[in-house]
């Protein structure tokens, strides 16, 4: 009995040897077949840690009182003195709540892509679709600098055309560009302009996949296009539609510098200054490193924990990311 059981073990030991010795041939084969692939990622590998992981040793300037002769390491500590700064004084929970309401009416404008999407999906002049395409997605491709400046002549109080159709209209100038609720509306509806076209690409990729039967099927059951897009369409595209759900709230106390900083101006400061202008106006202009470091990192913790909490969310209904 201790012979044949001495034999069964070895005959074990033989056989996990030679599936692992398997499985490192097996791998060796898959990375070999794969190297130009490999090739292919490595520069978005690099242009990534350059660019995110590198910058985030940044993060030690909000501990540390830091100023160009000292440099980084030999910058004093000062511990939590920025954060303390940061919360008790007013102008910075002023920021923060700008960027936090900001970002979150900014959510007015996600089901617009979706929207954009179903819509064009239901189009059968291929000219005509190509033509709304163009026209959709070209706003993308302008700069804010230049999209800031068409809303701005557009909405301004004395050249701005929709002042002069109100007016021949018969009725009195108004400053959208001076009150704060006039302002916010053309700041959002000027980032849907942007950004829906283009954004609507991913969502018409995902409506491809959806299976073209499932369409003739509720025809036959005499559902039009309306039952068809929220029974079929919608449905087939759920997943993706809680894909960027889930990003975008990661994103909810980032603003985007480049519009924000377009848009506003003095008269309106009071609800227009946001993290990424005041990182900017006091640290670069400034040179005060230390608070917008303290800032920056809040804004990062804050996004990373509606990043978890959306996840979880969506894991209840079997459509999280991890």
């Amino acid at each position: 009995m201790q012979v044949s059981s001495k034999h069964i073990a070895m005959d074990r030991e033989t056989e996990t040897w030679s599936q692992t010795k398997d499985k490192k041939k097996r791998s060796s084969k898959y990375i070999k077949q794969n190297i130009p692939l490999y090739i292919m990622l490595t520069p978005a590998l690099v242009c990534f840690i350059l660019f995110k992981y590198a910058p985030m040793g940044g993060i030690i300037l909000a501990f540390k009182d830091y100023n160009f002769w000292e440099g980084i390491w030999g910058s004093p500590w000062v511990g939590l003195k920025h954060f303390d700064y940061l919360f008790t004084n007013p102008q910075g929970w002023k920021i923060i709540r700008n960027t936090f309401m900001l970002s979150l009416l900014s959510f007015i404008g996600f089901p617009v892509p979706i929207l954009v999407a179903l819509m064009l999906n239901e189009v059968r002049k291929m000219w005509f679709k190509k033509i709304v395409q163009t026209l959709l997605y070209l706003p993308h491709f302008l700069s804010w600098v230049i999209v800031g400046g068409i809303f701005i002549t557009l909405f301004s109080q004395d050249t701005g055309m929709v002042n002069d159709v109100l007016e021949k209209l018969g009725f009195e100038r108004f400053a959208f560009l001076y009150q704060p609720f006039s302002w916010i509306t053309v700041f959002i509806s000027s980032g849907i302009w942007k950004e829906a076209g283009f954004s609507a690409i991913i969502y018409l990729a995902a409506l491809t996949t959806i299976d073209p039967s499932l369409y003739e099927s509720t025809a036959m059951d005499g559902a039009g296009k309306w039952r068809q897009m929220w029974h079929v369409s919608l449905p087939g595209i759920r997943p993706t539609i809680i894909l960027m759900l889930i990003l975008g709230i990661g994103r909810v106390m980032e603003v985007g510098f480049d519009h924000i900083y377009v848009m506003q101006n003095r008269v309106v400061a009071d609800i227009s200054e946001v993290i990424s202008t005041y990182t900017f106006k006091i640290g670069i202009q400034g040179g005060e490193f230390g608070v917008p470091a303290a800032m920056g990192l809040f804004e990062s913790l804050v996004g990373f924990t509606l990043v978890l909490t959306a996840n979880q969310i969506a894991r209840k209904f079997n459509q999280s990311l991890w």
